[in-house]
């Protein structure tokens, strides 16, 4: 057994969903389904389920940082998928371990807009996230909301995103999924990619998905949380963000109903097994 090969392991640093639909508990299923060991720095604890976020409770920055040490302290980590951070201290801790301890990969989910399309972080919180950690972001994987947030401008078509994407990359991210979901009507979900060429220029790549009518939960955590596993095992930028919605897809066409909203959570098990 001591002679067996070490493998792979993705982090994440996200809050925890009690409910198990989203959070940390759908990024280690993703890592799972995806044959990756995950690992886990928690940086929000939440009472929640289906039909909502009951309390929050948010640990010291100097524990978060400590978490994300400790891992890397032992573990090969090939990637690390950052979802919500709730203070500009959370986030300043994420980014000096990071910058500390230097992953291959990093993949920012800039959760900033509830569904609500209420305000999650302080402006304070959301200038340090803006000027610190989409620098070092591998790939950044906003929707529209959050994009709209970010540069300050409604988004409402799909030559909207493709300026969108180019003035996203200039805020620092080496590539940027912006996800489609929230433009209004079509049979279909466009997700743009974009990222820089390195001879100068812009790449955009369209991902296509047909419209699913379902309300889901953990979507966008997922997404990220499937970028990175792909990102550990080797893949190519383009090809894991397409991997990764491709395996969103599945997971949402094979969802159930676990709690007692009409919430649709997703199966991860059966998206990986195709």
């Amino acid at each position: 057994m001591a002679n067996l090969p070490r493998p792979i392991s993705a982090l994440t640093i996200a809050g925890s969903d009690s409910g198990g639909g989203a959070g940390i508990q759908a990024d280690l299923k993703t890592f799972a389904a995806h044959r990756v060991h995950g690992l886990s720095a928690i940086a929000a604890l939440t009472a929640q389920h289906t039909r909502g976020v009951d309390a929050v409770e948010v640990p010291p920055p100097a524990f978060l940082r400590a978490q994300i040490d400790t891992c890397f302290d032992d573990f090969d980590i090939g990637a690390v998928k950052i979802g919500m951070l709730a203070n500009a201290d959370m986030i300043q801790a994420v980014v000096k371990s990071l910058d500390q301890h230097c992953p291959p990969y990093i993949v920012v989910d800039p959760v900033m807009i509830a569904t609500s399309g209420a305000q999650l972080l302080a402006n304070t919180a959301i200038d340090v996230l803006r000027k610190r950690l989409l620098p070092m972001a591998t790939v950044i994987t906003p929707n529209l909301p959050e994009a709209e947030f970010l540069l300050g401008r409604p988004i409402p078509d799909l030559d909207a995103m493709r300026i969108a994407c180019d003035d996203l990359l200039d805020l620092g991210a080496g590539a940027v999924l912006l996800k489609g979901g929230h433009l209004a009507g079509g049979d279909e979900i466009v997700d743009l990619f974009a990222v820089r060429r390195e001879s100068g220029g812009r790449m955009h790549r369209e991902i296509r998905h047909p419209r699913l009518a379902v309300n889901a939960h953990g979507t966008g955590c997922t997404l990220a949380a499937a970028i990175a596993a792909q990102l550990a095992l080797g893949a190519p930028l383009i090809d894991a963000c397409r991997e990764a919605s491709d395996y969103v897809h599945r997971a949402l066409r094979l969802g159930s109903r676990p709690g007692r909203s009409d919430i649709l959570v997703l199966d991860h098990f059966g998206a990986a097994a195709r």
